[in-house]
């Protein structure tokens, strides 16, 4: 059974959402006059579907779930936003999370007044379910974990995840952003079996779009029925919705993308071993790698001085010396290496 009314909080289960005449007309409308749009420069004087149904059928398709599992934002972030915004008392309540992580977790916590909980993980980017569990109490509505991890790259083990899916009286966001580069299944199949479960997607990455910032969030329909009542009324514009619509029509070059930048990842994970100022590759199942340096700050001022961005992670836990580095094309990547060979040992 759902527990919302333990779950979310008290103002937003009250909450009447904001209601257009476009979620309560269900038919074919033969002249709209109801929203104060302006009649000339069809279709982009008219309000973008609230509910984005026509695009969620599409994306269920994909996905293998029911469209009214499906809640769309304003990339993964607004889809991190909701769930605070949905379940945690600003001042009252905390979130707990894996250390270190995609930080946007702990913004949006700062953001809306919620206590952030961090748990430090091994050596290895692994973390111990007793220890995590911990940390939460009675006011810690939400645990996120990134898997596969950002900076890590590593995936989390499942096992692990589903005893704190089972033992944890809250919700459980697993942030799938990099799923697609890896070879292991991600926790969509497990929603019908977890009602506490959410699983955050996004269009940024094996999609190649983040321009157009879409993410998606998956869960219960009684979940996502509570974020549609507080997302705003037309957050997902009707540009945004066609192009992913077209996207999707193009699975097939999606995919082999994926099976090329993964074949790549490996050439180039064999390629910066060889180099005398690496220290250590961390494992990756998504489309970057954490490298270890003798001197990441460094090295890392040498490629931006020679117009080669990469990401600093030298100040993050557990991250010393390391930098983050997204795998580009085969020449992206040949100059990565070449600009690394010619630095000064």
């Amino acid at each position: 059974m759902l527990e919302l009314e333990k779950w979310v909080r008290p103002n937003i289960l009250r909450l009447e959402p904001y209601s257009s005449a476009r979620n309560e007309f269900t038919g074919v409308a033969a002249v709209s006059l109801d929203a104060n749009e302006n009649p000339y420069n069809t279709p982009y004087n008219r309000y973008p579907d609230p509910l984005q149904k026509a695009l969620k059928k599409k994306i269920a398709t994909v996905k293998g779930v029911l469209p009214e599992q499906i809640f769309l934002g304003v990339g993964s972030d607004e889809c991190i936003d909701v769930l605070y915004r949905t379940f945690c008392v600003p001042g009252q309540d905390n979130v707990v999370a894996i250390e270190p992580t995609y930080g946007m977790y702990k913004v949006c916590a700062d953001v809306n007044d919620i206590e952030y909980r961090p748990v430090r993980m091994n050596e290895r980017f692994d973390f111990d379910v007793e220890t995590l569990l911990a940390r939460t109490d009675a006011k810690s509505k939400l645990i996120f974990f990134c898997s596969p991890n950002n900076p890590s790259g590593n995936c989390l083990s499942a096992e692990k995840i589903e005893e704190v899916l089972r033992r944890f009286a809250g919700i459980v966001a697993v942030d799938e952003a990099y799923i697609d580069f890896s070879s292991r299944p991600g926790f969509l199949s497990r929603l019908d079996q977890y009602d506490n479960l959410v699983v955050m997607h996004t269009f940024s990455k094996a999609w190649g779009s983040a321009s157009v910032r879409l993410g998606m969030a998956f869960a219960h329909p009684a979940i996502i029925a509570l974020f549609n009542k507080i997302k705003y009324p037309y957050n997902i514009n009707l540009l945004t919705q066609r192009y992913v619509s077209d996207m999707l029509d193009r699975y097939d070059q999606v995919r082999a993308w994926v099976k090329e930048l993964v074949a790549l990842r490996e050439v180039l994970r064999g390629e910066l071993a060889a180099l005398p100022i690496v220290r250590e590759i961390f494992p990756s199942d998504a489309n970057f790698l954490l490298v270890r340096f003798d001197n990441a700050p460094a090295v890392y001022s040498y490629l931006t001085a020679r117009g080669i961005i990469v990401r600093n992670r030298h100040t993050v836990v557990l991250c010393d010396n390391c930098l983050r580095i997204t795998v580009g094309t085969a020449e992206e990547n040949r100059l990565l290496i070449q600009t690394l060979q010619t630095y000064p040992s």
